[in-house]
């Protein structure tokens, strides 16, 4: 009985003294690349957004409506379907894409769904209670010539202490009047893991 309580004790004390240990908390760079679980993270969402618009960007489609129109296309960047294994806010890869178009300076990139529902409420809303000088009109808002919607799936292989993760995302973008696809883009990342 004297060696349990003894054992119990101790153990107690072990739990004690690990709770208690220091934490640590060290503001970094935000563009620094941090890996530490091997899995999707905000670099790879980053670059991958980067890359994709460049390739967007440098593709025909966007020659093509320029000599046609003589004005910047503008996207929508629509639904980007999480296919993976694990958990990857889209919302945030969509954003990185949004701002990387944006950046560009050659389109004009719109709100999706559900945000321009919050717009036209806020639209509405002046309609009633802004002062008539500075009410936004209905009827003006700029319509999209074009869509991007995408995947992002991923593999995994895995060997005792060993991973290979596979990711590719996929993008297409589409003619909105046409429902022609315009531009299709891919772009692979593969990470090695060890426990």
């Amino acid at each position: 009985m004297k060696s349990i309580k003894s054992l119990l004790t101790a153990c107690l004390c072990l739990m004690l003294s690990a709770a208690c240990a220091p934490h640590s908390v060290q503001r970094i760079d935000a563009a620094q690349a941090i890996d530490l679980s091997g899995v999707w993270n905000d670099t790879d969402s980053r670059l991958v957004a980067e890359e994709m618009t460049r390739q967007i960007m440098e593709a025909h489609w966007h020659r093509n409506f320029y000599m046609d129109h003589e004005r910047e296309p503008v996207v929508i960047v629509g639904f980007i379907q999480n296919k993976t294994h694990e958990h990857i806010n889209t919302e945030t890869f969509i954003k990185d894409i949004e701002r990387a178009l944006i950046e560009s300076r050659r389109v004009r990139v719109v709100q999706n769904a559900a945000l321009r529902d919050k717009v036209r409420e806020e639209r509405l809303d002046q309609q009633n209670f802004a002062s008539p000088s500075t009410q936004k009109q209905w009827g003006k808002e700029l319509g999209a010539d074009f869509m991007l919607l995408g995947t992002i799936s991923s593999i995994v292989d895995i060997e005792k202490r060993k991973r290979v993760i596979y990711y590719q995302v996929n993008l297409e973008l589409t003619n909105i009047e046409t429902n022609e696809v315009v531009w299709i883009g891919k772009k692979e990342i593969k990470k090695f893991v060890k426990n």
